[in-house]
Parts: structure tokens; sequence; C-alpha cells
């Protein structure tokens, strides 16, 4: 099936100003659903729509694919079936592109499951639905005021029931929507035809509505985050390494004349050449443009790649000409110029001394820093695990 997310992000949101872009656990918040979409099996292409050229650069360099929206649908009364309508055709005009599914995906909602959309396309496709909704349990006994009357309106207080007998009650909590295309085009909605839900849970359904639920969020994803332990290995076939900060200790000296030094660590030399002998590929891939670079990998007889404005152009060409897929990559960093390749792999590496946002998206944090043995250490890791 041709299965497409849509993730709306357009600039201009008022309660939290550039909320899209704004820094959380080390990406920027549209960059999290983003790569929570790319790592959905069933999703075929994943699409962002804005009219704000900042946020199409960001999402472009994480991977997703733009959809430019008219400024008519990118304000305030524009409505998301409007924005969801235009991406379908968007895609039929100029792609004579038909998705069979559209999964709506808002940035605003980051604390998913990894496999919510993917019980969220089973089950529509399993109860032959037109569409699917995200609710969360509100279970309890619910009053309402409304129009002047203040009442019970799911049990009748004169008649307390116990607490587990009391009525469940779900409430849409704008995480994940899954439809057809003919929903939007003939219903004008999202949700239509044959409705049904899965659920989730209240943990999951926290969203950003304002500028103080980016603290709230950043707590509970810290909370979600698996904690510290050495990762599974077992299936590495290439490990990339950038070089300053990671095979240096990110220091540079310099003589009269200005030509630059740096100091590698021997016993990372020994862990490469382990990690060589046990049969795993190994590249260098940095945005630094000395010579020394090439001059280290060919001492330890390494593939090397720099003087780099896109690590991660590189890095999928690579992988696609060794045939490796990205969950078959170790990626090992330390600064912000790594991050887009640690969030693509299936194994981002921060070695000790890396900075925060780097550390926040590793699933591995070397016990030794950048130049002082942080890649043997990897590399010992690696092998270990695989050759005992």
């Amino acid at each position: 099936m041709k299965i497409i997310a849509v993730i709306p992000a357009r600039g201009g949101s008022k309660g939290v100003p550039r909320k899209n872009i704004k820094m959380i656990a080390g990406l920027p918040l549209v960059a999290h659903t983003i790569k929570y979409a790319q790592n959905s099996p069933s999703i075929s292409r994943v699409f962002v729509s804005t009219e704000d050229a900042e946020i199409a650069g960001i999402a472009k360099g994480y991977g997703a694919e733009i959809i430019p929206r008219p400024l008519d649908i990118a304000n305030d009364q524009a409505t998301t079936t409007s924005v969801l309508q235009h991406a379908v055709n968007y895609l039929r005009e100029t792609e004579n592109y038909e998705a069979d599914l559209v999964v709506l995906l808002f940035p605003t909602s980051p604390l998913r499951k990894p496999d919510d959309t993917e019980r969220a396309i089973s089950k529509l496709i399993a109860e032959d639905a037109d569409s699917i909704m995200s609710l969360a349990p509100f279970n309890g006994f619910m009053w309402r005021d409304h129009e002047g009357k203040f009442f019970s309106y799911n049990y009748d207080y004169t008649k307390r029931p116990r607490r587990q007998d009391a009525p469940k009650d779900m409430v849409e909590n704008g995480s994940v929507y899954v439809m057809k295309p003919w929903v939007l085009d003939k219903l004008n909605d999202w949700l239509g035809g044959k409705i049904t839900y899965f659920e989730q849970s209240l943990f999951e359904s926290f969203q950003i509505d304002e500028p103080d639920d980016f603290k709230i969020l950043e707590i509970l994803m810290d909370y979600q985050k698996p904690k510290a332990g050495v990762p599974d290995f077992k299936n590495i076939k290439l490990v990339v390494f950038d070089f300053d900060g990671v095979m240096t200790d990110n220091k540079v000296m310099l003589d009269q004349n200005g030509t630059e030094f740096v100091v590698c660590s021997r016993e990372d030399g020994w862990g490469i050449g382990k990690l060589q002998k046990a049969g795993y590929d190994s590249v260098i891939i940095s945005t630094e443009k000395n010579q020394i670079v090439a001059a280290r990998a060919k001492k330890l007889g390494m593939e090397c790649y720099h003087a780099l404005d896109n690590k991660l152009g590189l890095l999928k060409e690579l992988a696609e000409k060794k045939n490796i897929s990205r969950d078959e990559i170790v990626y090992v960093g330390n600064d912000e110029n790594d991050l887009q390749c640690m969030q693509w792999v299936g194994m981002p590496v921060a070695v000790f001394n890396a900075v925060d946002s780097v550390k926040a998206v590793s699933k591995y944090i070397t016990k030794l820093s950048g130049g002082n043995g942080a890649v043997r250490e990897v590399c010992d890791l690696i092998v270990g695990q695989n050759h005992n």
C-alpha cells in the first residue's frame, strides 16, 4: 500500500511562537515526529506541509519531503482538513501520485510509542474502516458546566456506582489519525465513513499548547528514554567515526607558521585494527578540511571522506552503495554537525565529552572522552558482543 504521513507545521503559531522548530531533547520539535514517521515500516513517504522556509529547510535536513503550503491555508483560520486536502491534491497534480492511506501526525504530540501508527493502520485494515483516531481513556465521574447548567453527564450522582464501575469515556488526544483519501475528498473531514479507534495512554497523549509545556515534555521524554546500559551491537555492519573530538581530543596546536597539529590515541588505533580484523567496515566522515584527517585514515587503513558540507547525504550514499540499512550502522560523534547523521542511523553513540544535544539523541555514551580511548571503547564493545 502507498501510505503517506503528513505533518502540518506552519510558521505562524501563536500560543508558542516558532514552536515547530523549538529545540527539545536535542532536536527541533518537528524532527521528533519526522523521525517517528520514518521509523514506521508501513509509511512509504513522509511529508511536512509548511509555508515557512526555515521549517522547510530543517524538515528536509531530517529527511522529510516538503509540500509547499499556500498562505491562504497557513493562517489561524485554516483547517487541518484543508491542509490534508491540499497535500493529497498536490501529489496528484505534481506527481500523479495517489495515496491509499493518509496518516496525520501533529508535531505537538511527540510521546507516541514506536508502534502506535502501525497499530492504527493494522486495525483500520482489519476492521475495514475508513478512518481511525487515537483516544485516551478518561475514567471517572464527569460533570459538565454548559449554558448555565451544571450537571453530571456520564452517571447519576444520586445513584453513585463504585469507582471501578464508572463509565469508560475516551478523549480524542490529537496524536495519530489515519484516513482513506476519499474521506477528505467527499466528506470534507479527516474522520468519516466507518470510524474506529485505538487506545493510547494519557502519558502518550501529552500535547504542547503553552510555553511551559516544553519543560514538562522534556521531563516526560527523559523518563521515556531507555535507561543507561550497553546497547545491542550484534547486527552492526558499518562503524562511522567523526574525526575532531572523536578521534582527537578536539584541541588543535599551531606552530609559528600556522601549521595545525592534533593528537590521536594509539589505543584507538589498536581498536580500529581489532574492528577491521573482525570483519567490520569502518569509515571516517568529517567536515574538517585539513589533510591531517586523510593522513590519519591512511595510517589506520580506513575509508575517509572529509571537507564535507553534507555528511548525512554522503552517509546515505555509502549505505546504499554498501547495501547496508541504517539500523546496521553505528555513528560515533561529539558535536552539532554530527546530529543529523546520528538521528538517521540505528545506533548513535556519543563520546563522553560530547555536547548535550548529541548526548540527548545517543543510545550509548562512552565512559572515555574523544581522543582518549573512546574509539577503542566502542570497538571493544562491538567486537566483544559479536565474537565472544
